[in-house]
């Protein structure tokens, strides 16, 4: 019987085949206290499993191409990490001794511990990192039973359709799946910064994840579509839906083609006008990524991913480091470094003393949280303008709100400057800072910002979510987030105007610059420079190739003079064939 299935759409196309169910690692674990005489033999055991899955990773990181990812490896130290973590060792082993729990109980129990830790965190990014734990959990209990490893799995059962169905899928075990085999993958659990939704970008392979109940409801070799774009998922299509879908895929698969084509075109419209098209990256390894899609820089490193599943924070060295191999990737084009964007609801183990906020989001974050400790932002403030002497690097503060934020955070980059020239370290004097504009009282008062800083970048996801006072991690309301509402669309048009009226240059980072069906609406608002992840470049450039600016003045004018709905349904329909 055909159904469908709805969920998350987090990398586009189009994918038929064969359901391939893979089973987790089952949390229902045995659970029975130890003799006392069995105690150093069941630490032992978990020692033993700890080993085998550390042997795994380190296999799998040695044997991937060369044509991977930079993401892969970068996940792989991220779960080898997270297996090593003493939050993680040390308290199995104390459950184990003192309490006298069996290996699996102690591992669950403290894996219900440490996920606790995520649930109430605001930002998305940083709330999914809970499934890289679970992964290292289920890793580590395949192991104690004994069960082969996903590679063995896959092996025993080739096949050319296979299109995967699971309750999460680690990044590590995408590895095993070959490309040419592998078509796409459905699992109950994740969202739209996962790492196994940033892997399928990266590999352009379609999925939808947040498919709830998906791995109970679809059989072994089911026939399934998944459409990439809409997060949608057919299950034993009839004929005629089969027939369309495959169409749609030729289809598809043919524009993709010619997009490949513009990657080495200049991105303007066909007036003449320059548009600059940057990458949005999480990982230093990233920044490759961003150069072969044909980015002309970096518009938002998030330097979040450097300081998670850390029992302390990154010394200045290691923060070095990384963002110096991100400059030197991206061969003299600039890269824009955002700071640290955590808060008292962010699990930095580091601070222990750190409580969760009653509002994450209207709490201790962002730059607020940065102020609050000097001492840690200095230290990330110097690594960064050390790696500014090894290329073009500009620094971008999140959530800056007040005057008195701005002040204190230009005086903190000048004391880190004059604590480098003590030193004797090298850094660009004149490297550029900016703001991200991303709540309204900071959209209503850009000359604030436009008398202190270089450059602005809109952050358009915070900036619609506190407009609109939506969580959009929220389901209840999440129907709520628009980012075309009028009082969304005024406040990112009247940034764009006045920071132009200062002659400072202005990016979006959000999601919308990455949307090309908004392409031409914030081309229309003036805008010259879009940052968004590397695999929608080419679709944001065919769009920005097919405008022509002055025909677009017009119709977005009444767009944003617009407020009642079918106002601005008429005025986006005007604007779509301009």
């Amino acid at each position: 019987m055909s159904f469908t299935l709805h969920g998350i759409p987090v990398s586009r196309g189009i994918a038929i085949g064969r359901a391939y169910l893979l089973a987790p690692a089952t949390l229902d674990v045995p659970h029975y206290l130890l003799d006392p005489s069995q105690i150093d033999d069941e630490v032992a055991r978990f020692q033993s499993a700890q080993a085998t899955v550390q042997q795994e990773l380190d296999t799998l990181k040695e044997e991937l191409p060369d044509d991977a990812p930079g993401e892969m490896g970068a996940f792989l130290d991220v779960h080898s990490l997270i297996l090593n973590d003493t939050l993680l060792v040390d308290a199995v082993v104390k459950l184990i001794r003192e309490r006298r729990y069996n290996a699996e109980w102690a591992l669950t129990t403290q894996l219900e511990v440490l996920v606790a830790r995520f649930e109430d965190i605001e930002d998305e990014y940083l709330r999914e990192r809970r499934a890289d734990i679970e992964q290292v959990t289920e890793r580590v209990l395949k192991a104690l039973a004994g069960a082969p490893g996903i590679r063995h799995v896959v092996a025993e059962t080739p096949r050319d359709d296979m299109i995967v169905v699971a309750r999460d899928i680690a990044p590590a075990d995408m590895l095993q799946f070959k490309s040419q085999t592998f078509k796409g993958f459905v699992t109950d659990l994740g969202g739209k910064t996962s790492h196994t939704a940033i892997v399928a970008r990266s590999l352009g392979i379609p999925a939808a994840v947040g498919v709830a109940q998906a791995s109970l409801l679809v059989k072994q070799d089911d026939v399934i579509i998944i459409d990439g774009d809409h997060g949608i998922v057919i299950v034993d299509p009839a004929p005629i839906v089969l027939e369309e879908y495959s169409y749609r895929q030729s289809e598809r698969a043919l524009e993709e083609r010619r997009l490949q084509r513009l990657k080495h075109s200049p991105a303007q419209t066909i007036d003449g006008t320059p548009i600059e098209l940057l990458a949005n990256i999480e990982l230093p390894e990233d920044a490759k990524t961003a150069v072969d899609a044909g980015a002309v820089g970096v518009g938002l490193f998030r330097t979040e991913f450097l300081f998670m599943n850390e029992e302390e924070a990154p010394e200045e060295e290691a923060q070095f480091e990384a963002y110096k191999r991100a400059v030197e990737t991206m061969h003299g084009l600039p890269l824009t470094i955002r700071t640290i964007d955590v808060g008292a609801d962010k699990p930095l183990d580091s601070h222990e003393t750190y409580e969760t906020a009653p509002n994450p989001a209207l709490g201790l974050r962002a730059i607020r949280w940065s102020l609050s400790e000097p001492r840690m932002f200095l230290t990330q403030l110097r690594a960064i303008l050390r790696a500014s002497a090894f290329g073009k690097v500009q620094i971008l503060f999140p959530m800056l709100a007040h005057a008195q934020e701005i002040d204190q955070t230009l005086e903190l980059v000048r004391e880190a400057k004059a604590q480098l020239d003590a030193a004797g370290l090298l850094y660009d004097p004149n490297v550029k800072l900016g703001a991200m504009i991303e709540v309204p009282a900071a959209a209503l008062t850009v000359p604030m910002f436009l008398k202190r800083l270089d450059f602005l970048s809109i952050g358009t996801n915070d900036l619609i979510q506190y407009t609109l006072a939506i969580d959009r991690a929220d389901n209840a309301v999440a129907h709520l987030y628009d980012p075309l509402h009028p009082a969304v669309l005024r406040l990112i048009a009247m940034t764009i105007r006045e920071a132009h009226a200062f002659g400072v240059p202005v990016a979006v980072c959000g999601e919308m610059a990455g949307d090309p069906t908004a392409t031409r609406l914030l081309l229309g608002m003036g805008l010259r420079e879009f940052s968004m992840h590397p695999s929608q470049l080419l679709q944001v450039k065919q769009e920005i190739l097919r405008a022509h600016l002055p025909d677009l003045e017009r119709p977005v004018q009444e767009l944003l003079a617009a407020t009642e709905p079918e106002e601005m349904q008429a005025a986006l329909a005007r604007l779509a064939v301009a």
